[in-house]
């Protein structure tokens, strides 16, 4: 394999493993679309809001770290909850994916017009596990901050 068809199979593999997506369910009505900036993630459902959509992604397929995979599936679920007009995320948890640390070797051969040839590989997957999560884009009608808790 040349070295330039080598870097082009490379690069469309890194292509293709940044292109996860995130699945949505509808659960009920769109709104006009906002930014994810203005998307607020809940850990606790707030008073009173609206579901719009069940929400499932998984961080990059190159994504290092722990918090680094956190904050990847935290951004997807906001710039996904944007586009449906959600003012939030009600997230609903995560999860470590399997993968990473594959070695794969393969071994060919052929005869053709009277030659023998033979060829070998060997193959590394580097690519950590993903983290996957789910959450439900929420529509919040009454975006007042719940209390803060009392002072010890």
């Amino acid at each position: 394999m040349t070295p330039r068809l080598l870097l082009s199979a490379v690069a469309i593999a890194l292509v293709l493993g940044g292109c996860a997506s995130t699945s949505r369910v509808m659960l009920g009505p769109t709104y006009p679309p906002t930014s994810p900036e203005q998307v607020h993630v809940y850990y606790q459902p707030p008073a009173r809001y609206r579901e719009i959509a069940l929400l499932e992604t998984q961080s990059g397929s190159f994504t290092y770290g722990e918090q680094n995979k956190m904050n990847s599936v935290l951004t997807k679920l906001r710039a996904e909850a944007a586009k449906l007009g959600a003012n939030g995320v009600l997230f609903q948890g995560s999860e470590n994916g399997y993968g990473g640390s594959g070695v794969g070797v393969g071994v060919g051969g052929g005869h053709f017009g009277g030659h023998s040839h033979f060829g070998g590989g060997v193959g590394v997957d580097i690519s950590p596990a993903q983290k996957h999560a789910r959450g439900v884009a929420i529509y919040v009608t009454d975006p007042t901050p719940a209390p803060a808790p009392p002072a010890p």
